[in-house]
């Protein structure tokens, strides 16, 4: 048999490995990692060129997005499900919080993670809203 028809990929480390790069478009897989961790969340991020892509493989993640107005974010938060498509559209400030059990894949377009990542750091006060809503996200779902 030809093994060649066939590629297989994986990523079994913590954090974030871009592991299938072709043409214009790039799948990854994030894996927990502290940055990520369920209450930990410092910061927000967005891509000005390409909507994000994620699908949790296992464990419990919360997927974040947030409008920002002139003083502060407001968040919407979601408990992810295993294999459900889950689309940030472009310019939308998201991030992902992760228990330690936690896998995902994420689909979008190549190299995004070397150059179309704008970050904003999280208020104390913004920190506290958001892992008051995880918290009331993940019990709603208890």
């Amino acid at each position: 048999m030809n093994t060649a028809l066939i590629e297989i990929y994986s990523h079994a480390g913590e954090g974030y490995n871009p592991f299938f790069v072709k043409d214009n478009w790039q799948v990854a897989q994030l894996n927990y990692m502290p940055e990520q961790d369920i209450f930990g969340i410092e910061k927000m991020d967005k891509h000005e060129q390409t909507d994000e892509v994620f699908i949790l493989l296992k464990g419990t993640a919360v997927l974040i997005a947030a409008e920002e107005d002139a003083t502060s974010f407001t968040f919407q938060c979601i408990h992810m499900k295993p294999g459900i498509t889950y689309n940030i559209p472009v310019n939308v400030w998201h991030n992902i919080a992760m228990e330690k059990d936690a896998e995902l894949i994420i689909v979008e377009k190549s190299n995004t993670h070397l150059g179309d990542c704008v970050y904003k750091p999280l208020s104390t006060q913004e920190k506290s809203r958001l892992n008051k809503q995880i918290r009331d996200t993940l019990n709603q779902n208890n």
